[in-house]
């Protein structure tokens, strides 16, 4: 009843009869519609109309939707999702699961055996030297699997010359270990068995298993007091978190928030490491000191290199773009020899103050870079340091010279960053961000490296910042295409560090990926890893002679 007299007071509103009839006709296509509707079993409709958007959710939408994500479509988060998921997928098929039940079972330096293919008395400058190596347990059984993770090196003392060699993983346990013959004079080769494959394969796993090896203490200053917290890349916690969070590039931080002190007072981050490990007992003794770097070739004889009257003469000039082989190059007589284009030394300030003239240089990653402009200030007399405020050594760093408008500049990476001193936060961003805010021109060039901080950590961390960091180069070389950009790979460290969170394995997977995202980029590549292999520098702050060579490498890039 109530609903006729409903209708007749909406229809005495309306006394045209057309328009009546128009009313009706709606009115019986709505009621119509919405029993359909409920024919088909539409509660999350009905649910959604009778629960309208909360405040707070309407927040949460107005500040996603008006982020920098949608903004820039080629930069969405499933995109960059996509692409981490297939990394990380050809890296478990490079490094598959392998069975570990006893030492005794596990590849044995001792038991294997190399053999020198096609051996000769003498050998000539230029030619390739190939060693068959078939990798055995502790108890000489073949072993019918590979993933050994290996460092061959060939050396001549007495001319301070090394080279590294390349490692084939026929994945039958058998491995071909080639070496090119750079120089003629007595040739040492070696094998190091730097971890047995099912070593290799535990730290593979135990690395993708958790965040909470290192652990982040964050500052908030409050007043003249300073309040330390828990911070992290992710944080179990049911405490209220300060969020920092990059929304276009998808990179978080969080810290513990401290009572009545804001998010925005964080100033400062120390790390230590945690006494925690995904690794069992057992794999722990693969990975003990005894157990790393065991050479394979103890019994191999020297080799005789002779000239053979070969010469090989490079006209191309080294220039960014081009591919660089492994090995790339080779120590003699300590200085680096690049192999695949026409190297000009840099021996003189004047010759190197020359090519600096007018130079932007922006050098973005970690203290080994650092160490650039640490030889540039030792080197080069002219250049001296700005003071940019900042405590510590790892606040911004800044070289001037004013009559030659030369500039220099260091800054660290941001988060994950592991040093037990304390550092800002206040001066320092992610290298993205901070490429974005490069202009560039002929004159700019940027330098970047990224991996010894980030292996104690999940891989997919390393994989997400180097693909985002493409992307900022990639919008670089879009506005200014004349900007040159040398990315320095990582180089080897000390193998009596913490094992599960620094050894060198992972800085070989970090360097495999890096040069599988960067492989069609116009970019100069400085291989430091393949220098330290050739200079047997196992030291995470290599020295001057070795950071010498990478600075020349770049200045050939530049000039």
């Amino acid at each position: 009843m109530m609903e006729k007299t409903c209708v007749h007071r909406i229809l005495a509103l309306f006394p045209n009869a057309i328009v009546r009839k128009l009313l009706l006709m709606l009115i019986f296509t709505l009621v119509f519609w919405l029993i359909f509707l409920a024919s088909k079993d539409h509660t999350k409709f009905f649910l959604h109309l009778r629960n309208p958007i909360t405040l707070k959710q309407w927040s949460i939408f107005k500040t996603f939707s008006q982020s920098e994500t949608f903004q820039n479509p080629t930069v969405s988060p499933t995109e960059i999702e996509l692409k981490i998921r297939e990394i990380l997928e050809k890296m478990d098929q490079l490094i598959p699961p392998r069975p570990f039940m006893h030492l005794n079972a596990t590849t044995s330096a001792a038991h294997s055996v190399a053999t020198i293919l096609n051996p000769r008395d003498t050998y000539c400058r230029g030619d390739q030297l190939d060693v068959l190596l078939e990798v055995r347990d502790h108890v000489g059984r073949r072993k019918e699997y590979g993933g050994d993770f290996l460092k061959a090196r060939m050396s001549s003392k007495g001319l301070k010359a090394g080279a590294s060699g390349k490692v084939t993983d026929f994945n039958n346990g058998t491995y071909l270990l080639s070496f090119t013959l750079f120089w003629e004079g007595q040739v040492s080769l070696s094998i190091l068995l730097m971890h047995p494959s099912e070593g290799a394969s535990a730290l593979w796993r135990a690395r993708n298993q958790g965040y909470d090896r290192v652990i982040f203490t964050g500052w908030f200053v409050n007043g003249t007091s300073r309040v330390p917290s828990e911070c992290g890349l992710t944080l179990n916690s049911s405490a209220e978190l300060c969020q920092y969070l990059d929304a276009r590039d998808q990179e978080a931080f969080y810290c513990v928030r401290p009572a009545h002190i804001p998010c925005e007072a964080l100033t400062q981050m120390s790390t230590r490491n945690r006494d925690i490990s995904y690794l069992s007992e057992e794999e722990w003794r693969l990975l003990h000191r005894s157990n790393v770097g065991i050479e394979m070739m103890k019994n191999f004889t020297s080799i005789k290199v002779l000239p053979c009257n070969k010469s090989v003469n490079i006209e191309k000039k080294c220039q960014v773009g081009m591919k660089t082989p492994f090995p790339s190059g080779y120590t003699w007589k300590g200085s680096w020899i690049t192999t695949f284009c026409k190297q000009t030394r840099f021996n003189t300030a004047k010759s190197i103050n020359d090519c600096l003239q007018r130079k932007l240089i922006y050098l973005l990653g970690d203290s080994i870079l650092r160490q650039w402009i640490y030889y540039f200030k030792k080197f080069m007399r002219t250049l001296q340091f700005f003071d940019h405020h900042g405590t510590g050594v790892f606040k911004t760093h800044v070289l001037l010279d004013v009559n030659r408008h030369i500039l220099i500049q260091w800054r660290k990476h941001s988060h994950p960053f592991v040093t037990q001193q304390i550092f800002s936060l206040k001066d320092e961003n992610y290298i993205p961000r901070e490429i974005d805010q490069v202009a560039g021109d002929k004159d700019t060039a940027v330098v970047i490296t990224i991996g010894q901080h980030f292996r104690p950590f999940p891989i997919s961390v390393f994989i997400r910042r180097a693909i985002n960091i493409k992307k900022a180069i990639e919008r670089l070389l879009l506005r200014s295409p004349e900007t040159k950009v040398i990315l320095k790979t990582e180089n080897t460290r000390e193998v009596h560090q913490n094992a599960e969170m620094f050894s060198d394995f992972h800085g070989y997977v970090q360097n495999l990926i890096l040069r599988d995202i960067f492989v069609d980029l116009n970019v100069g590549i400085i291989d430091a890893w393949d220098m330290t292999i050739a200079y047997f520098t196992n030291d995470v702050h290599p020295p001057d002679y070795v950071i010498a060579d990478q600075i020349g490498i770049f200045l050939n890039y530049i000039c």
